[in-house]
């Protein structure tokens, strides 16, 4: 990050601009002390804006920031989108554009389904749930930050002239049924097998999964006839080993069973504003799923969003 941002400001520079490049420390980044999941608490801009009142242009490292004790932090994936929705709010900007690789949103994954469509607008609430159903155009917690200070993202490409997707909430915004399809096969499947069906047992499961910064996605509970219940739930593919070993001290303490992993599932979600209020949206999916021959392992829903678990091979074809 701080060699690309002294590199742009050379390059302005030669162009004939006013730039100047800047590390989150020197701009005053605040963040908490989570060393590689930092969020940000603050961000100073009075030495921006008197750079920018100047006519220079600020580059400025992504990705990191500077926690109280004057440690250098970093956001984690898809921090330098963070980065700059929090400078454009900060700065009260019009709206934050983040360049990538791609047009903008679109309803689908265009290298996998060529039927593919650019999406125009589209409100936080789709963009959060298709960010958390892994969708990789925007990052999950940048989408977060923007949508709690109601900072409009155009997404555009580096490499064409599109206007992009606008992500922000409009009242007038058409609202289809379904507004994308995301998929993702970066998470992993654990099961803790016989543990007694109490009260709070989820609690005890997750509290020490949680209390290790460790984010669970899609949760099943199985009562079984003994009084015992199966306690079924998926990670990212990198906390897996990690959640194994906390689940088995965890099955020590309750009396469970065995402790189950598979990496080998991938997660497909269908994702709408329209769905509020709109029956059979799941069903067709499901029945769409069972036509081409697609076991369902398990199922989450919102009021936006139904995703499903199969296997990773099956991805592609669901």
């Amino acid at each position: 990050e701080q060699i690309s941002v002294a590199l742009m400001a050379i390059a302005l520079s030669k162009r004939g601009l006013k730039a100047k490049s800047y590390t989150a420390y020197q701009l005053g980044i605040k963040t908490n002390k989570v060393h590689g999941r930092a969020r940000i608490l603050d961000v100073k801009i009075e030495k921006l804006k008197k750079q920018i009142e100047k006519g220079v242009i600020p580059v400025i490292t992504g990705f990191q920031g500077m926690n109280d004790e004057g440690d250098i932090t970093t956001l984690g994936r898809g921090g330098s989108d963070t980065t700059g929705i929090a400078i454009a709010v900060a700065l009260s900007a019009d709206e934050c554009q983040i360049y990538t690789d791609v047009n903008g949103v679109f309803t689908t994954d265009p290298r996998i389904c060529l039927k593919a469509r650019l999406l125009k607008y589209i409100s936080f609430d789709e963009m959060l749930e298709l960010s958390s159903a892994g969708a990789k155009v925007l990052q999950l917690r940048a989408v977060e930050y923007a949508s709690k200070n109601k900072m409009p993202i155009r997404v555009l490409s580096s490499f064409s002239e599109s206007k992009g997707t606008l992500v922000e909430e409009r009242e007038d915004m058409e609202r289809p049924v379904v507004s994308g399809i995301s998929s993702a096969d970066n998470e992993a499947k654990l099961t803790i097998r016989g543990v007694p069906d109490l009260p709070g047992i989820a609690a005890k499961i997750l509290g020490p999964i949680s209390d290790s910064g460790i984010d669970v996605d899609v949760i099943i509970q199985n009562i079984s006839d003994e009084k015992t219940t199966d306690f079924t739930f998926t990670v990212d593919k990198d906390d897996a080993s990690n959640a194994k070993k906390i689940l088995k001290k965890t099955s020590k303490l309750l009396g469970g069973g065995s402790i189950e992993v598979d990496d080998n599932i991938a997660k497909v979600s269908v994702v709408g504003r329209g769905m509020r209020g709109q029956s059979g949206i799941a069903s067709k999916m499901f029945q769409a799923l069972a036509d081409n021959e697609i076991n369902i392992l398990m199922i989450t829903t919102s009021e936006i969003k139904i995703s499903v678990v199969i296997e990773k091979n099956l991805m592609k074809k669901a």
